[in-house]
């Protein structure tokens, strides 16, 4: 699939090289690293199709540049909570500043896995069973008793991850009761909440989403086949830790009902312009939805740019139509 008539019009019509469009990337969060590389990634697609970019962190600095030089529209290639949180993306709102991506109030629920899997759940959407685990509440209710609970509850294996927090850190797979309390210090490390929720074996899938004028449309899915079995921080960032395949290797009908979950888990959670939805399809081909990114990895080893590629578009310009449509907002 090529870049469709509403695309090439939108980068065309609203005369593209002469918008003016900030970077953001960096920031102070643990994925610091990832963002930069997400940034620059992003930087030099948009210049390869004549946008005017540059590259900034979200800093004291940025809010002055701002109001000294204010962009016609900000992309947002911070991770963490400063990216994810909607914290960011209020204070662009107040400045008057459009961005590419969801609204504050979205990304606050995306960013919070156990407030998204409850709104997935009353939507329908299949999301493993979990429980949000404070790590105040794990100390004053005496962690073997509270550990048992959630072994009775939700069997073994488990996943434990932080309830906010992406790339993989802090989390864990716990296939024994004898590992799960050096999992839940490993997540308190990132988050003082942490998300345990029942492990489903199957096929990593992410299916990234993009409106591009035409409505929400679910890019061909990735498979995610990590060469220790877990699509950790290593695995996702170090080159030759993972294999992808896109498309996934999914029967022709599991992969429709893949694309179906992504958009529907995007328009539940009140998404825009672009997202991430990661899945495990199991061993009988259901999906299951474990989480939505609203600010995706941008990097060469990112899933989005793959789905992009895949889908046969250029991925320069699939994100310079959206900031040409953020634009108008």
């Amino acid at each position: 699939m090529g870049v469709n008539a509403s695309e090439e019009a939108l980068v065309s019509g609203a005369a593209a090289s002469e918008l003016h469009v900030l970077v953001l990337a960096g920031g102070l969060s643990y994925e610091r690293d990832v963002s930069l590389r997400s940034g620059r990634r992003v930087l030099d697609a948009l210049r390869a199709v004549g946008m005017e970019a540059e590259l900034r962190d979200a800093d004291v600095a940025l809010l002055p540049a701002l109001d000294a030089d204010p962009p016609d529209a900000v992309v947002i290639a911070l991770h963490g909570a400063t990216g994810e949180d909607g914290s960011l993306r209020g204070v662009l709102d107040l400045c008057g500043v459009p961005y590419i991506g969801c609204d504050a109030r979205a990304s606050r629920l995306a960013w919070d896995k156990p407030s998204a899997k409850a709104v997935l759940r009353e939507a329908g959407i299949a999301t493993p069973d979990w429980v949000a685990l404070p790590h105040d509440r794990f100390s004053e209710l005496g962690a073997v008793a509270v550990l048992d609970r959630i072994v009775d509850r939700l069997g073994l294996p488990l996943m434990v991850k932080p309830a906010q927090g992406g790339s993989g850190l802090g989390a864990a797979v716990v296939r024994d009761t004898a590992s799960l309390p050096a999992a839940m210090v490993g997540c308190f490390a990132y988050d003082p909440t942490a998300l345990v929720e029942r492990y489903v074996p199957g096929m990593d899938v992410a299916v990234s989403v993009v409106d591009l004028g035409d409505g929400p449309q679910a890019l061909p899915p990735v498979e995610i086949v990590p060469r220790n079995g877990v699509y950790d921080y290593a695995a996702r960032y170090t080159a030759g830790r993972t294999t992808w395949h896109t498309p996934a290797r999914l029967d022709p009908a599991v992969a429709v009902s893949v694309a179906e979950i992504a958009l529907a888990a995007h328009t539940a959670l009140g998404l825009r312009d672009l997202s991430r939805v990661d899945l495990i399809v199991d061993p009988a081909g259901q999906p299951h939805v474990l989480e939505v990114n609203v600010s995706p990895g941008m990097t060469e080893t990112s899933l989005l740019p793959l789905a992009v590629q895949a889908a046969g578009m250029d991925f320069g310009q699939v994100i310079a139509t959206l900031v040409t449509r953020a634009t108008t907002r």
